[in-house]
């Protein structure tokens, strides 16, 4: 609750009138000052007065990417049976307030405001809650209440496609090595018939021995499987611009084309951060609204520097066979150690962002791709080709 300086003054005014009507005796003073305090308490009934709203909020879409348009719908209903809300309401969106019109707003009725939601920057946008501001006819006492809960809209990085997946590695029976896009088929065992199986699986001369239909289980053994690193290490990124850091916001966007691309070839990929989540993750967003690593790289940020112990749980856990690691120009004095995975993971391919120079791979065997932005790594992925 907020006193205006008007009602300050009314107050301070009221009391003063009423301290001297009674102290010397002037009843005309002590009926202003009386007065005075009847405006006042009928400011304070009328500002306590909490009105019955419902708010309920929808994001049109809730997940968009960098620049892409997204809506936010908001109904606030009267639910009261006796008096018309007459408020001032505006809602949180970001660190920008909105006005949403409550004026006379009637029992059983509502009103629905639409505005659009800032998706320049990559983030989490919490939306909400919807305050509403009630204050008295004089302009006395205002009283301000949260309704609704926050929301929020998750701002993906820009996706820029990708034209060249790196491929698997499929062992013919003369023992060479093929180059496979999608790996290959591998018998693995035998289990029985059910009905819906196709009859050129079913093994016969298994069958016949056994004396039932036995059916053939093939694994695709060589399938590539990528691991993207996104360092997002502060001393990784260390150049700001308005508080920005853009080669953190080019590593977000190639890590995301990478993802999106292996989705779209059906190839296993994770995502697996530097700086731990929970440390990073500054929009508040609970865990359980994180739906799939683009919502992980909406809400990240950048944290600590505990690249030592990633890289030995990247070591140990072996998570695939081709290894996108994706920093900025402070990571450039950390591409040897990067390079060092190459006994756990073939492929190593590493992305430096906003670098004044263009960096030299420490060891052999080791892609390194420079690029200014997630645009000019696409464009350098697609020409490298040294899976």
């Amino acid at each position: 609750m907020g006193v205006t300086a008007r009602g300050v003054g009314l107050f301070v005014a009221a009391a003063a009138l009423l301290v001297a009507g009674f102290r010397f005796a002037y009843p005309e003073l002590a009926l202003l000052g009386a007065a005075g305090a009847t405006a006042g308490g009928y400011a304070l009934a009328v500002a306590v007065w909490r009105p019955r709203l419902a708010v309920v909020r929808r994001a049109e879409p809730d997940r968009v990417g960098r620049g892409e348009p997204a809506t936010m719908t908001v109904t606030v209903q009267n639910s009261g049976r006796l008096r018309s809300a007459n408020l001032v309401a505006e809602d949180r969106c970001g660190g920008v307030s909105v006005p949403v019109p409550v004026l006379r707003l009637r029992p059983g009725k509502d009103t629905t405001a639409r505005y659009d939601v800032p998706t320049t920057r990559r983030g989490v946008v919490p939306v909400g809650p919807l305050r509403v501001t009630r204050r008295d006819p004089l302009g006395l006492v205002s009283l301000s209440r949260p309704y609704g809960e926050t929301v929020p809209v998750w701002v993906h990085p820009r996706v820029h496609p990708l034209n060249v997946m790196p491929t698997g590695a499929g062992r013919s029976l003369d023992g060479q090595v093929d180059s496979v896009p999608h790996g290959s088929i591998t018998f693995d065992s035998l289990r029985e018939y059910v009905v819906g199986d196709e009859l050129r699986r079913v093994h016969w001369r298994t069958s016949a021995r056994v004396g039932e239909l036995m059916v053939r289980e093939n694994v695709d053994t060589s399938l590539p499987r990528l691991v993207v690193l996104l360092d997002n290490r502060a001393v990784a990124h260390p150049q700001r611009s308005a508080g920005l850091a853009e080669s953190f916001e080019a590593a977000c966007e190639a890590a995301a084309s990478v993802l999106t691309a292996a989705y779209r070839a059906d190839l296993p990929v994770v995502l697996v951060l530097v700086a731990p989540a929970e440390e990073v993750n500054a929009a508040g967003v609970p865990d359980a609204g994180v739906v799939g690593p683009l919502d992980r790289l909406a809400a990240a940020g950048l944290g600590a520097d505990t690249l030592d112990a990633t890289l030995t749980r990247l070591r140990g856990d072996r998570l695939g066979d081709t290894l996108i690691a994706l920093t900025g120009p402070g990571g450039r004095a950390t591409l040897g150690r990067f390079g060092a995975l190459r006994g756990a993971y073939p492929s190593v391919v590493v992305g430096v962002f906003g670098a004044a120079e263009q960096a030299q791979p420490p060891t052999a065997g080791l892609v390194v791709i420079d690029a200014v932005d997630g645009a000019a790594f696409a464009a350098e992925w697609d020409r490298v080709r040294r899976w």
